[in-house]
């Protein structure tokens, strides 16, 4: 069987959940890798065939998404051009982690499309949504990757196609310490805002991980190095807590290895903002910018805030082969017992 597994290449989090999830893809067939996008951080240790422009968000350095910045970098007619002339036809199976060219290209050919992504999980009704309406952000998330059938991921099973997080083995394997130091990182601040806010909590040490510094850089008890994957974990695994953005696997790999967490989400980022409200039923801290006026919530996290426990097993292998047996064509169908999914609620 011939699969084409299509990855979103903004952010760092689909390209971590990828590591997992190929090598159990590959037992099933040849697998052809796809990621798009230009805001790329993370290595992956397996072949890419396809490397797309696509069509990205571009974080801002004000706690949000550049709408002119991202406006500015989209190539319309490349998109275009890219979905029509993706030989999508090839594959027996499209398995898409929110990929808009293959998605697109399923869509114009009729093809199935197999959604594997935390996005599913968000669109869906049965999870948590942020409670200010932003009608235009949900309608982007709905069209940006269209699916035919979805499996998603969320920070918990809300119904039977929505699974707990893929924790990446190397975080699996980790045996946490607690060396006192807080990482951050958000993206959608430049490093100057950065060090002017957490510089105002001298008695913590703050290590922070940048995409805009290429180099390190010291000021009082603010570390700011560039993002780099073992660094990054590195620190985590050995803090006290994590001060992050809203996004999907770090704060799930943050309350896996159970550090205190405190998330931001980006403004103007829809997806972000349904994170926030679903980690805030789990009893994680959100504030809405990094400013003065969160300052008091930001020092009683630091004093006395906890970690929230969770439970996130490894279904990544299940996952898969349930995926398998009811997306596969006729000719490939498993001949293997299908796995019975538990979930909080069977509906």
């Amino acid at each position: 069987m011939k699969i084409l597994f299509a990855i979103q290449g903004t952010g760092n989090g689909h390209l971590s959940r990828a590591r997992d999830i190929y090598p159990e893809l590959i037992k099933y067939g040849e697998v052809d890798v796809l990621i798009s996008g230009i805001q790329v951080d993370v290595q992956v240790p397996f072949p890419v065939k396809y490397r797309y422009y696509g069509m990205s968000f571009i974080f801002g350095k004000n706690g949000g998404v550049d709408i002119w910045e991202t406006a500015k970098k989209l190539k319309l007619f490349k998109l275009i051009k890219d979905i029509r002339s993706f030989p999508i036809d090839e594959y027996d199976l499209v398995i898409n982690d929110f990929e808009p060219v293959t998605a697109w290209a399923c869509k114009l050919r009729k093809k199935p499309c197999i959604g594997l992504s935390h996005q599913s999980a968000v669109l869906s009704p049965y999870a948590p949504v942020s409670p200010e309406k932003d009608w235009k952000g949900k309608l982007i998330l709905k069209r940006y990757a269209p699916v035919t059938a979805f499996y998603g991921f969320h920070f918990r099973s809300y119904t039977k196609n929505i699974f707990t997080p893929v924790i990446r083995r190397e975080i699996r394997e980790l045996q946490p310490t607690n060396e006192g130091h807080y990482t951050v990182y958000l993206p959608a601040y430049n490093d100057a805002q950065l060090i002017e806010h957490l510089c105002k909590f001298d008695n913590v040490q703050w290590q922070v991980f940048s995409k805009h510094n290429k180099e390190p850089l010291d000021f009082k008890n603010v570390h700011i190095q560039p993002i780099e994957n073992t660094a990054f974990i590195k620190s985590m695994a050995s803090s006290e807590g994590v001060l992050c953005g809203a996004g999907f696997e770090g704060p799930a790999e943050a309350m896996y290895l159970g550090k205190k967490l405190m998330v931001i989400p980006m403004q103007q980022q829809y997806e972000q903002q349904c994170n926030a409200a679903a980690a805030e039923t789990l009893g994680v801290p959100v504030i809405k910018t990094l400013s003065r006026k969160y300052y008091e919530r930001i020092r009683w996290w630091l004093a006395l805030g906890t970690p929230v426990k969770v439970d996130f097993p490894d279904q990544t292998e299940d996952i898969i082969r349930r995926l398998i047996e009811e997306h596969a064509p006729k000719k490939y169908e498993s001949t293997k017992t299908p796995i019975p999914v538990v979930n909080e609620q069977d509906l």
